[in-house]
């Protein structure tokens, strides 16, 4: 499997937002948005792949500003990180108001894929990162895989922890306005 460059992943994806996709305040609807990332990742991903590659997580979202109906949204994604199955995708995304041709950054999303066949993970290609931005974005996605891992056993044993008490300190604690994970530990 030949190893590619992080320039030979880039791609970019480009929808006009109509209303259809609108929300009940009359914005671009957030899981449209989603649904945009989503694809890019998806198409990003199995380029990189050579292969199909489904959606494994979604890295936090949040959303910078409303996207109005008609403008159009541009989401350019790369591969920004990869371990032997799983290929992190790094997608910026941006609306302009085409009336003004007026651009601004809405969105910038982590989305996790993993390279599947006859439904089970499959390896990925190397990633060669040339560039210290590039280099720093790989460095960053590691770490966040190794946080989230660090995470979700921290998270399981605080849930254990919170489970096995009894009514009063239950009680307690949800009356107490204090951060929970600080009493806890």
């Amino acid at each position: 499997m030949e190893a590619k460059r992080v320039e030979e992943t880039k791609l970019r994806m480009a929808q006009v937002m109509t209303p259809n996709d609108a929300n009940v305040l009359g914005k671009v609807f957030g899981g449209s948005i989603l649904a945009l990332i989503d694809l890019t990742a998806s198409a990003v991903s199995s380029k990189f792949a050579g292969r199909v590659c489904v959606t494994a997580a979604f890295e936090r979202v949040d959303f910078l500003a409303p996207v109005e109906i008609g403008e159009l949204v541009e989401l350019d994604g790369f591969v920004s990180f990869v371990g032997r199955t799983s290929v992190e995708v790094t997608i910026e995304v941006h609306a302009t108001h085409l009336a003004t041709n007026t651009t601004r950054h809405v969105n910038t999303a982590r989305v996790t894929m993993v390279a599947v066949q006859d439904g089970r993970p499959v390896a990925v290609p190397r990633l060669i990162c040339g560039t210290r931005e590039e280099k720093l974005a790989f460095l960053a996605g590691r770490l966040r895989r190794e946080l989230r891992a660090e995470r979700s056993i921290q998270t399981e044993k605080l849930l254990t922890k919170l489970n096995e008490m009894d009514d009063a300190q239950v009680d307690g604690y949800y009356s107490n306005d204090a951060p929970l994970s600080l009493q806890l530990i």
